[in-house]
């Protein structure tokens, strides 16, 4: 990890704000104030190139902006009904004032002929479960404990922002590019602001990433997202799922209950400091987790001689198949809502 300068400041929550210099990790344009602009057609600026991927609620396509040459992401989210409009805008708004090196930066934002086009710095590592289970990636307890880190910190500023994200899982977590181990968070589609004279529920979100108090729809708070951290560092140092069923029902009944345990193969090679901070953030009780600043000081984070070099291979293993199943889950569901929409599926192209 490279040398940072470091400023501290306090919001008005008392949660402390990262203020980061940083020439390597600055994105490919300095931080920018986005307004949403209404009725102007976004191709007068940037050229829409080939398609980069597909979400629930849009498609993400490659692009570049006319004046400079500058290469950009573009997410095209039609819309239909004043809801879905007014969820894109949240999310533009979010957007707007998240400045950090940790998370995906919004560069521009249309509202034109039903469709919100949102342009975005592009990130080119993928996945970052698929870059973990690259042939030419060691996964080690210190690798995880790289990752775990930055996610922290991206988590902390949010927090120190008043927002919470409430969709953190690790497609939401990319590479910045395909060899290195510098990550981003994305996609703030679910995300809200936290109000402290107001009572936050939700009733979103994946099951296997998503907090007790979320399934039994009651307030939530910063905590949440850090429940969800818990279960991504599980999955990372081990390959498994702590509360996975075999359906959505069976997973939610486990989160409920809140019972885990590292008694597997898997966990043999991983330290004690490593789990203890996955048990400080798997705790049912979200006042009693760690929050993202105090994740940060735990020994396993904190001090870099703690962790070990030895490769992972149970893990890598067991990761493999964790990403490949996810995979086919993802291009059923593809095909399922295709289908809905009455399009016709060549299967030989399958």
């Amino acid at each position: 990890m490279s040398k940072r300068m470091e400023n501290t400041a306090r919001n008005g929550h008392g949660l402390r704000v990262i203020l980061y210099k940083s020439w390597h990790l600055a994105p490919p344009f300095p931080f920018r104030e986005v307004q949403l602009k209404l009725d102007v057609d976004p191709k007068q600026q940037f050229e829409i190139l080939p398609e980069l991927g597909r979400g629930t609620f849009g498609t993400v396509f490659h692009c570049r902006e006319k004046a400079t040459g500058l290469e950009l992401a573009a997410k095209i989210v039609p819309y239909k009904k004043k809801k879905d409009r007014g969820d894109m805008v949240r999310e533009i708004d979010i957007m707007s004032c998240l400045h950090h090196p940790r998370l995906i930066q919004l560069y521009d934002a249309f509202d034109y002929e039903n469709k919100f086009y949102v342009i975005l710095e592009l990130i080119q590592g993928g996945e970052l479960f698929e870059r973990v289970i690259d042939d030419d990636f060691v996964l080690t307890e210190k690798a995880c404990a790289v990752f775990m880190r930055q996610i922290c910190e991206g988590m902390e500023y949010i927090h120190s922002r008043s927002i919470i994200h409430l969709d953190m899982k690790p497609e939401n977590i990319l590479c910045l590019t395909k060899t290195g181990n510098r990550i981003k968070i994305i996609d703030f589609g679910f995300a809200r602001r936290y109000d402290p004279g107001k009572k936050l529920q939700v009733m979103f979100g994946t099951a296997e990433f998503a907090a007790p108090e979320v399934l039994n729809f009651d307030e939530i708070y910063f905590y949440t997202d850090m429940w969800s951290l818990g279960v991504i560092c599980y999955v990372l140092l081990s390959g498994l799922s702590p509360f996975v069923g075999g359906d959505d029902q069976a997973t939610m009944t486990n989160v409920l209950q809140g019972t885990y345990t590292f008694d597997y193969k898997s966990f043999d090679a991983v330290s004690e400091s490593a789990k203890d901070f996955v048990r400080k953030l798997l705790v049912r009780d979200g006042e009693k987790r760690l929050t993202a600043r105090k994740a940060l000081r735990h020994p396993w984070l904190a001090e870099t001689t703690a962790q070990s070099t030895t490769e992972l291979s149970v893990t890598k293993t067991k990761l493999k198949r964790y990403v490949i199943k996810k995979r086919w889950i993802k291009a059923v569901n593809t095909i399922i809502a295709l289908r809905r929409m009455g399009a016709r599926i060549d299967y030989d192209l399958v």
